[in-house]
Parts: structure tokens; C-alpha cells; sequence
């Protein structure tokens, strides 16, 4: 079974057939400041309500953002951390990209960067063209279908946009089928694409 976790904006979790088609159970919440507090309730909920152990789990896929610091880490390093416990390997996936995949065709994926900017990225049927990159909404080159939580921010912007947050069972298809065409690299590292909101103190 597949465990998938995205906590880029929503807090999302789903278990899943190891062949990704098929959802066994699943919890999801948008809760912004809230990742920490959720996550793992979510988790055990998961495989309490698919009647199975973190031992059935074979292993893990996380999204890594684009997003803001403090839900994304939350994510990471929950997964890194389950992976660890339960000896399986933790496998990222970019979170626009499973907008993307869901969605099909020609499509920007825009999300919440705050600070009056979005992250976004262009797709042609699930391939990534552009991106990820964050900007001012007005600063987005679209193409297609605009789709994202993100979008309905700026509806001046982007006057068509279609609403969705991060399905984390399109996360593991992702992940199955770019490792059936042969891909190997699946980096759990973070794209923040910038720093912070709230740096340390010099010394």
C-alpha cells in the first residue's frame, strides 16, 4: 500500500492500492495553521479506516510545495519520520504537479505564496513546461486552463480560474507512473522558493 501526504496547502492524506488506482481511505482538511495539530490524527485514521498498520504500508509519497515553510515542513518531515519508523522509502513529488495530472490538458496550476504572490507552473497533458516559479499574479504568463485555490484570490487576474487543492492520491500516481517510465530521482526536499517569513535574529 501506498501512503500520500500533502500538506502544501490543505492537510491531505490517503492510503492507496501500491498500484495507485485505487483510494482505500482518505481524510483531508484545509486548515492553513493547522497542519501540525492534524496530520497525524489523520494518518491514523487512515489506516484505522482501511483496517491496516503502518507494517502494510510499502512506502510513502510526500508532496514538497512549492508552499509556504511551516505547513510544508510539517509534511516532510512527518513522512521522513514514518518512513524511518517503518523501514520504507519516502518518495517527493512537486504538489502542482499532481493538480496538474488530475486536471489533464493544457493547464496552470496557481497556489497561495501570500505576500500578494502565487506559485505556479504550466503543464501540457501532465508534462511540466514551466515552472515552478513564484510572482505577482499579474506576472503569470498562463496557458490553458488556470486551476488552484491560489487563483481565486486574484480573480481580476485571473477571471476564468477553476478552484482544487492537492489531492494526494494524485501525488502517488504520479510517483508510480514516472517510476514505471523508468525515473528514479525522487528528491523529499522542499521547494520554498524563498526564504521565510520569519528569519532568525542575528546574533
Amino acid at each position: 500500500m501506498i501512503l500520500a501526504i500533502d500538506t502544501s496547502a490543505s492537510v491531505s492524506v490517503a492510503l492507496l492500492d501500491d498500484a495507485a488506482e485505487t483510494v482505500l481511505s482518505e481524510r483531508a482538511e484545509f486548515a492553513p495553521r493547522g497542519h501540525a495539530e492534524l496530520l497525524s490524527g489523520f494518518v491514523e485514521h487512515v489506516l484505522a479506516d482501511a483496517g491496516v498498520t503502518g507494517a502494510d504500508v510499502s512506502r510513502i509519497v510526500v508532496g514538497t510545495g512549492p508552499a509556504p515553510f511551516t505547513g510544508l515542513r510539517v509534511g516532510l518531515v512527518s513522512a521522513r519520520t514514518l518512513g524511518f519508523a517503518w523501514g520504507v522509502p519516502v518518495m517527493g513529488v512537486c504538489s502542482l504537479d499532481a493538480l496538474a495530472a488530475a486536471h489533464g490538458g493544457e493547464v496552470t496550476v496557481v497556489a497561495d505564496a501570500r505576500r500578494k504572490e502565487v506559485y505556479w507552473a504550466t503543464y501540457r497533458d501532465g508534462v511540466r513546461v514551466e515552472g515552478p516559479a513564484v510572482a505577482a499574479p499579474d506576472a503569470v504568463a498562463t496557458v490553458g486552463t488556470v486551476v488552484g485555490r491560489g487563483a481565486l484570490l486574484y480573480p481580476e487576474v485571473f477571471s476564468a480560474a477553476e478552484g482544487g487543492d492537492v489531492d494526494p492520491a494524485w501525488l502517488a500516481r504520479v510517483a508510480v507512473r514516472r517510476e514505471a517510465a523508468g525515473e528514479t530521482d525522487f528528491p523529499v526536499e522542499p521547494m520554498y522558493l524563498r526564504r521565510p517569513d520569519v528569519h532568525g535574529v542575528p546574533a
